[in-house]
């Protein structure tokens, strides 16, 4: 393919499109998280549980009508693109362009700015909620696509990696998920989304948990086994009687999604990485 060939897209849109996902992504909770929260309002036992349910939906409904952070928290800006292959990128540098649209969007929408650019020996804000924390993978086409995921701190402490032998296996997994789940208790701000991922290396089994956290609320793997075990986990979760924001009943977690990938013969990393009922994200595609 000649650079004739390819599509021209100017990294001005991408910070438009940026800037505008941070402040969307924060204000307007996904729908599919709404359905699963009403859901849940019928079928909490807690009347506690119950009660906290509807004010977290009550929450919501005045972030997405007023355009207002559903959760002080505005978190890190993660920021996963898909670039296609078949793209040529002009006029600067995409991280740049993906780091100012995060400085627009965070101070137009009146967000908290969460990062400290020192994270050991000088912790001071950076006062722009830059750098985002970036993923990109190339992929097949012409269009890019960019998925804004704030992530607050309350959960993403809760998260945790474990390097498992393959003689743990199903039950060993298992066992983790639920142990962290328990341990993280109402610090991630129940009900929770679970992401977790299995495979892949020590690094890259993190970011699958993280991708696992994109899928919508509701979804399933598609592998059958991996979708199983999904429901199976959610159940055993709701069992711990963490409650929403953990006042005690059944609707501790709204899901729990899986990513997987290949590994070593002599590993089998497992992460979990917890995310509160907001699970902000919103994607783009130029």
């Amino acid at each position: 393919m000649n650079l004739v060939d390819l599509r021209e897209v100017s990294v001005a849109e991408v910070t438009s499109a940026v800037r505008r996902l941070c402040i969307s992504a924060n204000c307007n909770v996904p729908r599919e998280a709404i359905a699963a929260l009403e859901r849940a309002v019928e079928t909490e036992e807690s009347p506690v549980g119950r009660e906290i349910l509807k004010q977290i939906l009550e929450n919501h409904r005045i972030a997405r009508e007023e355009g207002v952070a559903a959760c002080q928290d505005t978190g890190v800006a993660m920021v996963f693109v898909e670039l296609g292959q078949d793209v040529h990128l002009t006029g600067g540098d995409l991280y740049e362009a993906i780091n100012e649209g995060v400085r627009q969007g965070y101070k137009e929408g009146y967000l908290r700015k969460s990062l400290v650019a020192d994270p050991l020996f000088k912790r001071v804000n950076t006062g722009d909620n830059t750098p985002a924390m970036i993923y990109i993978d190339i992929v097949p086409g012409d269009d890019l696509k960019i998925t804004v995921a704030p992530k607050g701190g309350g959960a993403e402490n809760m998260s945790a990696l474990a390097m498992l032998t393959p003689a743990a296996g199903v039950e060993g997994v298992k066992s983790f998920v639920t142990e962290q789940v328990k341990k993280a208790g109402p610090n991630p701000c129940p009900p929770i989304v679970v992401g977790v991922g299995i495979g892949g290396t020590f690094d890259r089994v993190a970011v699958l948990a993280k991708r696992a956290l994109l899928r919508p609320v509701g979804s399933r793997n598609p592998h059958p086994m991996y979708a199983d075990l999904e429901k199976e986990l959610l159940g055993e979760i709701n069992k711990l009687g963490i409650g929403p924001q953990g006042f005690g009943g059944r609707t501790t977690a709204l899901a729990v999604n899986i990513e997987f990938a290949p590994c070593h013969i002599a590993c089998m990393p497992v992460a979990v990485n917890l995310n509160c009922h907001v699970g902000p994200h919103e994607s783009a595609v130029i």
